[in-house]
């Protein structure tokens, strides 16, 4: 079974006022795309590793800045429609898009060319309001913000 930890970054709130930083998928299969293309920073760890510490690891590979400091609160586990376990933490924390410096993964692409190209993990963030961010994210996902929003009020 494949495993996923991240970090859920949330500033203002609670109510509508409550924004979530959220990444959208580097590569070609999600260029065009919108709905469905949106997660919450985070990536794959060995289940020797334990997700906290890879949760912290990876939102500086994905984002290329150290992980906020502060409280964290354990938002839980979703199991992703490919069958994979994404567990998450929210962090209250401000962050400027701007300073994100992407990590990369190197795929073959176009499909069989033979020809091995980088893209970006995550090819931009954005803050988005808790009601848009529902519209964007991977379905999954979507429990985050749910649970988010229960522990903000």
């Amino acid at each position: 079974m494949r495993r996923s930890a991240g970090l859920l970054l949330h500033r203002g709130g609670p109510g509508p006022e409550l924004q979530v930083l959220l990444g959208h998928m580097g590569g070609p299969f999600y260029t065009r795309r919108d709905a469905g293309a949106w997660t919450v920073p985070k990536g794959e760890y060995e289940p020797e590793e334990p997700a906290w510490e890879a949760a912290l690891r990876e939102f500086e590979e994905e984002l290329g800045l150290p992980p906020p400091t502060g409280g964290a609160v354990p938002l839980g586990e979703v199991r992703q429609a490919g069958g994979k376990v994404v567990t998450v933490w929210a962090v209250e924390a401000d962050l400027d898009p701007a300073t994100v410096v992407p990590g990369t993964f190197r795929m073959e692409w176009p499909p069989k060319s033979g020809r091995m190209q980088d893209f970006p993990e995550l090819d931009r963030v954005a803050w988005f309001a808790v009601d848009r961010a529902r519209e964007v994210i991977v379905k999954a996902q979507t429990a985050f913000l749910d649970r988010l929003a229960e522990h903000s009020h």
